[in-house]
């Protein structure tokens, strides 16, 4: 039997957490060793190979002016939403082609259902998934402070959507607001808030929503990071043990060249994603596998 204590991902599902009432998540983070402390110390681990191709998969994918999307980084489950009446509950399409990763679209919807809970059932989806020469189009449009090129906006992958209210612009709205407090709940970040166009290089974009996954969003939100800043983060940190409204979690980097053998417990469930630069992300989860 080896000990370890760290890890994270292998993208074999989306994981949703409602956290009640609570508009800032508790999290308290330690750095470990993977090899000797963690949540896991003592339990089984097995060996995975790590190819170079799982750089450019999963949700936590940085996609930015200086990291472009990849093919295999486009969600293979993309949907018309405005021709999938299950999906599209709780809020209303402004256009007839919107297209967004189906898993994405469950997550929106567990989200917008609990907002209706606090009276706000106004939501808005305005964009989604685009291809690129969509995104072309907008960016000629629209202008680098508020597009990317196309193969460079997050648009292109699928777990990006604008969100907006029928009642007024975001900014003003109570569904904006509401988002920038609780979206977190739901693996979503404000991708481009205030104050950080430094670092993101776009203007603030209270509409626009980035699908990260849990315990990520909670980590991001409390520590005021983008994404730019939280892959940073992790890649300096290497192994963290974050402690999120009570459940411990597990998160490392890995830098991955042609072929990485990477260990992974046996027996809890974990999640890996490629961070679109150079390594994957792996996040070992409180639960047993199931």
């Amino acid at each position: 039997m080896k000990k370890w204590g760290f890890l994270l991902l292998s993208c074999l599902g989306l994981t949703f957490a409602y956290m009640g009432p609570l508009s800032e998540p508790e999290v308290k983070i330690q750095n470990f060793d993977q090899f000797q402390n963690g949540i896991a110390e003592g339990a089984d681990i097995q060996e995975i190979e790590i190819s170079e191709d799982q750089i450019y998969q999963g949700d936590l994918l940085l996609v930015n002016s200086e990291y472009p999307v990849h093919q295999d980084s486009i969600r293979s489950d993309i949907v018309n939403l405005s021709a999938s009446n299950e999906l599209a509950q709780g809020y209303v399409l402004l256009g007839s082609d919107i297209y967004l990763s189906e898993d994405i679209a469950h997550a929106f919807s567990e989200m917008v259902s609990a907002a209706k809970k606090d009276a706000l059932q106004h939501f808005a989806i305005t964009s989604g998934f685009r291809d690129f020469d969509e995104q072309s189009v907008l960016y000629q449009d629209m202008g680098s402070d508020y597009a990317l090129p196309a193969g460079y906006s997050e648009h292109n992958l699928g777990l990006s959507l604008d969100v907006g209210s029928t009642q007024m612009k975001m900014a003003n709205a109570p569904e904006g607001k509401w988002i920038e407090k609780n979206a977190w709940k739901y693996g979503f970040i404000l991708r481009y808030p205030e104050n950080k166009k430094d670092i993101t290089g776009i203007e603030y974009e209270p509409w626009h929503i980035r699908y990260v996954g849990f315990p990520h969003s909670a980590i991001m939100k409390s520590k005021n990071f983008v994404l730019e800043e939280y892959m940073e983060y992790l890649k300096e940190e290497k192994n963290i043990s974050a402690n999120v409204n009570g459940k411990q979690y597990e998160i490392s980097y890995y830098p991955v060249t042609k072929s990485t053998t990477i260990q992974v417990p046996a027996d809890l469930r974990y999640e890996i994603s490629g961070n679109n630069v150079d390594g994957v992300i792996v996040t070992v989860f409180p639960d047993k596998h199931t």
